[in-house]
């Protein structure tokens, strides 16, 4: 009785309502038992695949990404078993923490318990939550991460205390371990801090105190890259030079829609209500288009300024319950919600058959690459029976990219097959094979890409993969190729088959 008492004392002095913990733990609960049940559908998906293969070669660093993710896959598949279901459990935990620090998120900027399960719920029916809950991928975490830096940042701001400049700090140094672009994110609350205050948490000491937590967690990444010469930004500029001029023309209906359309009205609330009503958080209000200009200028992926949009949403959400006392108006949102939870299970969600993908692929190309790696893995099983006994000892299996890579490396023991090799990302620093492995070549590689096999000789197309499902994904077609073998032996030829895009 007196540690309720106390706790009740505590919230009232904070001015803040008290933690709807019971709904908001049954929406969480509802969410992670949806996830868990559809685990196992369709299969890995091609960058899990590349996960578990980076998690076997540990490091504090990789050339497309700081080592958190392939870290969490190898622990996940340890514990919980090498299948999609196994690794997918911690995917599972962090889309359902990301819900909780939502409706944390809400409580801190004056919502109610009503507020607060509004805020869950949206969260829970967000279709780019819900997507990277159902796989691991970097986005997984650094969507857990980026509300959690939000959050702490939040009670920063309304408390004017210094001292969570440590855990804002500590937060910002996990999150870099997993993706840099919390940095665009620092960067945008800086800015907005500045323009629109409150400006004293800028001031004294507190804050080096967190810039130099933050690169204290983050130091030992950061050192890999720099000793390896900053590849990661080599990665990055291909991917804008590649997507980015597809990513800002899209950059707008894709976040629309990534979220889900009809919690547009929420999120415009929300930047309202910060504005309006409360001064001291002003600056999340301002970070969400100095962030979108950020990604934008970077050519980068419309989804990374997703997370903010979501703490636009939760502070919309208390706007909403005092719109939704009346009885039809809570009908309504009511029904939003479930159109919007329905889309985005549609969408996101591997609750179609397989062959009935191309209904959602345009929209969501992830759901394809989840389908066909065992029957990938058959098609090149078979054309490596075909290489007589006597040559095998001198084979190689070379694939054009990870996802082949990855597909093999999981799928291959079965069938007999060889450790394959691979120029791409990180798998070109795990090669490349010995220079005595003069041939053949089993080429692998997606149909249209014509410019690999100047690297090879006497090569003639043996097969082409059908994964046996109608679906239009990356794999579907892709090219079998025996070549007698390399133009050059494998170190002299090694540069020049590593590529990152």
């Amino acid at each position: 009785m007196r540690a309720v008492e106390r706790t009740a004392r505590q919230q009232a002095a904070s001015g803040l309502a008290g933690f709807a913990a019971v709904p908001v733990t049954i929406v969480v609960a509802v969410v992670a038992a949806v996830l868990t049940a559809l685990s196992s559908r369709y299969g890995f998906h091609r960058d899990e695949l590349y996960f578990l293969v980076a998690g076997a070669h540990p490091a504090w660093g990789y050339v497309d990404q700081p080592p958190l993710t392939p870290l969490v896959a190898r622990a996940a598949t340890a514990v919980f078993g090498h299948t999609p279901a196994g690794l997918r459990v911690v995917s599972t935990l962090a889309c359902a923490a990301t819900v909780y620090v939502v409706a944390l998120v809400a409580r801190e900027l004056g919502g109610g318990r009503r507020a607060q399960v509004l805020a869950a719920l949206a969260t829970a029916a967000s279709g780019f939550v819900l997507a990277v809950g159902h796989m691991v991928s970097t986005a997984t975490f650094d969507l857990l991460a980026w509300v959690v830096v939000a959050w702490l940042a939040l009670r920063l701001l309304r408390t004017g205390d210094g001292r969570w400049w440590l855990a804002l700090g500590a937060a910002v140094g996990l999150a870099t371990l997993n993706k840099y672009l919390v940095g665009l994110l620092a960067v945008a609350l800086v800015v907005a801090v500045l323009v629109a205050g409150p400006r004293g948490v800028l001031r004294g000491l507190w804050p080096v105190a967190g810039v130099a937590v933050a690169l204290l967690v983050a130091g030992p990444d950061l050192w890999w890259q720099a000793t390896h010469g900053w590849p990661q930004l080599t990665v990055a500029g291909g991917i804008s030079s590649d997507d980015g001029a597809e990513n800002r023309v899209l950059f707008v209906p894709m976040q629309i829609a990534y979220l889900s359309p009809l919690f547009v009205p929420v999120w415009i609330a929300g930047i309202r209500h910060l504005w309006r009503d409360l001064p001291w958080a002003r600056s999340p209000a301002l970070a969400y288009p100095v962030l979108c200009v950020l990604v934008l200028a970077a050519g980068g992926k419309s989804y990374y300024a997703l997370p903010l949009l979501l703490v636009l949403t939760a502070a919309g959400c208390e706007p909403l319950a005092r719109w939704t006392r009346g009885r039809w108006r809570t009908t309504v949102v009511a029904v939003a919600g479930v159109v919007a939870a329905a889309m985005s299970v549609l969408i996101t969600l591997p609750v179609l058959p397989a062959d009935s993908l191309s209904v959602v692929n345009g929209i969501n190309a992830e759901q394809g690459e989840q389908v066909g790696w065992p029957a990938f893995t058959s098609a090149v099983a078979a054309r490596w029976s075909a290489i007589p006994a006597a040559s095998r000892p001198h084979a190689v299996i070379f694939t054009e990219n990870y996802g082949e890579d990855g597909a093999l490396a999981r799928y291959g023991p079965a069938y007999g097959l060889p450790a394959p090799y691979s120029g791409h990302m990180s798998n070109a620093g795990w090669g490349p094979p010995p220079d005595s492995a003069n041939g053949p070549v089993l080429l692998v590689y997606q149909d249209g890409d014509r410019e690999i096999g100047r690297h090879f000789t006497g090569c003639r197309e043996v097969g082409r993969v059908n994964t046996g499902r109608d679906v239009d994904n990356q794999e579907q077609g892709a090219r079998i190729t025996l070549c007698a073998g390399t133009a050059k032996p494998w170190s002299a030829l090694w540069p020049d088959l590593r590529h990152y895009y």
